[in-house]
């Protein structure tokens, strides 16, 4: 039962954010790109700091232990941001020269400014398009290396308590849209078919379920280590809301803009509490 939730949950989260992320990219949801940082931003600090560290807290190890691990995995996501493997996106300051390069990783890092204002220049006006199907490859081995580290953690998650890694796979799912939206675009800059990008993000995100059954089988292995898989976990998800989502959405609004990103960061913290408390599972 937990190895088939665990093959649902990251098939889900992997390769249900790529398809949400083609509906707002190449869709009409692309109005709504900003609240999904919003709310992804809301949804993984909720799932870090009121289910899976709770979890983890719960097991009765040191508390001193675990807020190291803790550190540790936090300094321990940032050097895999730094070495480019985690925030798969930034390959393209490899690939090309000069403004190419930085428009593709431009695509990546914040899509939501794209979807309104260049939308059709990334459709009509990437004469370099050899170089960057070039480096689309490197897209994809950075995203499939991503999506197997979230489902080793997906999978710790649902070792522990079934409804926290429903909880888990959809806070995955809700960090995972923004970046294959700069996947998509990515690799539309060296194809003007969609289809055949989406095919190729989606085999990546597929890779998610490959790490839940390694996951499964490591931490069924490790039980005693639960506690601290489930930290590491929470330091991933605590990395990408601060380093990666919330810088996004720290610009000049109106106020009825903030408010409206306000809204839907609680709408995100709300939504994994109501998920939790489906089953009644208390902390």
């Amino acid at each position: 039962m937990t190895l088939l939730a665990i093959f649902l949950g990251t098939l889900v989260a992997g390769v249900g954010s790529v398809w949400l992320a083609a509906l707002l990219s190449f869709g009409a949801l692309g109005r709504y790109t900003q609240h999904m940082l919003s709310m992804a931003a809301g949804a993984l600090m909720a799932t870090a700091f009121m289910h899976l560290l709770p979890e983890a807290f719960e097991s009765g190890l040191q508390a001193h232990d675990l807020f190291m691990v803790l550190l540790i995995g936090l300094v321990f996501f940032f050097l895999l941001d730094k070495a480019e493997l985690w925030h798969h996106g930034h390959e393209h300051h490899h690939v090309g020269d000069g403004d190419e390069a930085g428009h593709a990783h431009h695509a990546h890092a914040a899509p939501h400014e794209h979807e309104h204002e260049h939308e059709h220049d990334h459709e009509h006006d990437h004469e370099h398009a050899p170089v960057a199907a070039g480096g689309s490859w490197a897209v994809l081995a950075g995203d499939s290396v991503h999506c197997f580290g979230d489902g080793v953690l997906i999978a710790s998650a649902f070792v522990a308590d079934l409804r926290l890694g429903a909880i888990a796979s959809l806070a995955v799912l809700a960090h995972e849209v923004p970046h294959h939206m700069g996947d998509l675009m990515v690799l539309r800059a060296g194809t003007s078919n969609k289809r055949a990008a989406l095919i190729k993000v989606s085999l990546a995100g597929a890779v998610t379920a490959l790490g839940g059954a390694l996951g499964y089988w490591l931490v069924d292995r490790l039980h005693g280590y639960l506690p601290y898989f489930l930290v590491v976990a929470s330091s991933s998800f605590i990395y990408v809301a601060l380093a990666d989502l919330i810088p996004q959405l720290q610009k000049r609004l109106s106020a009825s803009q903030t408010a409206a990103q306000i809204a839907w960061l609680g709408a995100g913290i709300a939504l994994v509490t109501f998920m939790s408390s489906l089953g009644g599972h208390a902390h």
